[in-house]
């Protein structure tokens, strides 16, 4: 009788063991799978984003009619140089450690916000200076990004810049600036920059695929259940910034400008990356009007002004596209996100503006020191067979 009893007992625990190692190989396998799911989406994410920078950004850059070569090559090397830069730098151990699509991901932001900057000089320095420019660029990046989003130094708080509105796409806009001060010549102000039928219709193709795109680099690193209104969001706010741009467009110039419609529209995109998770659907719709009538008046009135003012010239309109709609778009979140601390809000614009300002006065300075092009604007000067 006492032996039944003891083999009843192991028999019992026998089982109990069996069944718990059954429940935790699941709760490993279950976890196991998640996390694939998740560097899968991610990576889906990382492809559509790289189809941003190259396909969407190199093509938007190539309405200057003879410089299309160029505009693309240059495309080419500053991803190619930016995303290994960013990965080692944040590579060396005394960063937050992140998974590796993560990590591509963040590089890819960095190269989005090098490709913005170089927008405002594009067409004036050579294309062995395009490099230089990322590898000054991409280092200050990163000291911004610690600064205002990881909050690195326990200086700025919690800013609400998800889709990088400000740390992203002000930034890049605001350094492209600065580096232009040194590196536009009284030659290249009064060397006009021309488009035609084709070089304009292959910008607007450019656009079009950052609009598609648009969505996948604002929700990249949020949480799955996030994606869907994050999504909705972000398509909402390119709808309202193209209508915006075609009205404003018309308005302010008698007739449509394809040079408004290729920027201007995707100004909601910019201005939404700050509030995208947390705004309604018609907040959304708000922001990108607004946006896109701020970014057709910068195109319209405002640039001309401005570069005379600051002795530049500002090739890709970037102020107007991504600085302004930019810096609205981190404003924006002080009304809409909930419990924000607009002291914190505020010190990452200011701290960002300071940062992007004074780097790229330094780098402008130092890539004039390795030369200026021969003529701007102009592909033959580096490329073969082009008459």
């Amino acid at each position: 009788m006492k032996n039944n009893k003891i083999i009843s007992r192991l028999v019992s625990l026998t089982i109990l063991f069996f069944f718990s190692t059954i429940g935790l190989y699941a709760q490993e396998t279950d976890a196991t799978k998640i996390s694939s799911i998740l560097e899968v989406q991610q990576y889906n994410r990382a492809i559509h984003i790289m189809a941003m920078l190259l396909v969407g950004f190199g093509f938007l850059m190539v309405f200057v009619r003879k410089y299309g070569r160029s505009a693309l090559t240059a495309t080419f090397l500053l991803v190619s140089v930016s995303l290994p830069l960013y990965m080692s730098i944040k590579g060396l151990g005394i960063f937050e450690s992140k998974g590796e699509i993560e990590q591509l991901i963040l590089a890819e932001f960095g190269a989005a916000s090098l490709l913005i900057a170089a927008g405002a000089v594009l067409g004036r320095i050579k294309i062995y200076q395009y490099l230089i420019l990322g590898l000054l660029f991409i280092p200050f990046y990163i000291l911004n990004e610690l600064v205002v989003i990881d909050d690195y130094f326990h200086f700025v708080g919690k800013v609400a810049d998800t889709g990088g509105s400000i740390v992203i796409h002000a930034f890049g806009a605001l350094f492209g600036i600065a580096a232009a001060v040194s590196l536009t010549t009284k030659k290249d102000m009064e060397t006009p920059i021309e488009s035609d039928a084709t070089s304009d219709k292959f910008s607007v193709l450019g656009s079009m695929v950052l609009w598609i795109f648009w969505p996948s680099f604002c929700a990249a690193l949020v949480p799955a259940t996030a994606v869907p209104h994050a999504v909705v969001n972000v398509f909402l706010a390119l709808s309202g910034s193209t209508l915006a741009t075609y009205f404003a467009s018309v308005l302010l110039r008698g007739k449509i400008s394809i040079a408004d419609i290729a920027n201007a529209a995707l100004a909601g995109g910019v201005a939404i990356g700050a509030t995208f998770d947390y705004a309604t659907h018609t907040q959304a719709m708000i922001i990108g009007v607004i946006a896109g009538a701020i970014s057709t008046f910068g195109f319209a009135k405002l640039q001309d002004k401005q570069q005379k003012f600051h002795k530049i010239i500002d090739t890709c309109g970037v102020s107007n596209l991504h600085g302004l709609p930019g810096i609205f778009g981190g404003l924006a979140a002080i009304v809409v996100v909930p419990n924000l601390v607009v002291a914190s809000q505020l010190k990452g614009i200011l701290i960002t503006i300071l940062i992007a300002v004074v780097a790229g006065l330094i780098s402008g300075k130092i890539i004039s020191l390795f030369g200026k092009i021969a003529e701007p604007y102009n592909d033959r000067v580096e490329f073969e067979d082009v008459e």
